[in-house]
């Protein structure tokens, strides 16, 4: 396999359903990302060997920034049509975005969020062949998807 390279993202167009989150790539396709996102205070910590996709959104909650994690199999060619980052990671933490760090620790992701900074919403998604987890950091505890 070749090496694969730090890829920048570009605003993408996303539409917050019911059903799940919806990212529109630069190229036309779609992205659904199934189910409501589980809330959690500060972080989401991946399992080994899985996937994983952060999605930063803007205040409106209408575009953001998608930006996959380690992510050795898509090529770089590929993630630039699209408009998808891309950040590889080598036992190393890094701020991604104003607010939110990505952290490679013992062959799992960390991300960590910090929404009054971000000013917009933060999803993690998680996913392998089995199945895919979707997340939002929310910074505050809530129950029911309201802030205490």
């Amino acid at each position: 396999m070749s090496a694969r390279n730090d890829v920048p993202p570009e605003t993408l167009s996303v539409e917050l359903d019911e059903n799940g989150v919806i990212v529109e790539y630069n190229d036309g396709r779609e992205v659904f990302y199934r189910g409501v996102p589980r809330t959690t205070e500060d972080r989401v910590v991946a399992a080994p060997a899985k996937d994983v996709h952060v999605l930063v959104t803007d205040p409106t909650e209408t575009q953001g920034v998608l930006l996959y994690v380690n992510d050795l199999s898509t090529h770089d060619d590929i993630l630039d049509g699209t408009g998808v980052g891309r950040i590889i990671l080598d036992n190393e933490e890094e701020a991604v975005f104003p607010g939110v760090t990505v952290r490679d620790t013992s062959m799992r992701i960390e991300v960590e969020a910090e929404p009054k900074t971000v000013r917009g919403r933060v999803f993690v998604f998680v996913e392998d062949e089995m199945g895919e987890q979707s997340y939002e950091i929310v910074g505050e505890k809530c129950i029911g998807g309201r802030k205490q």
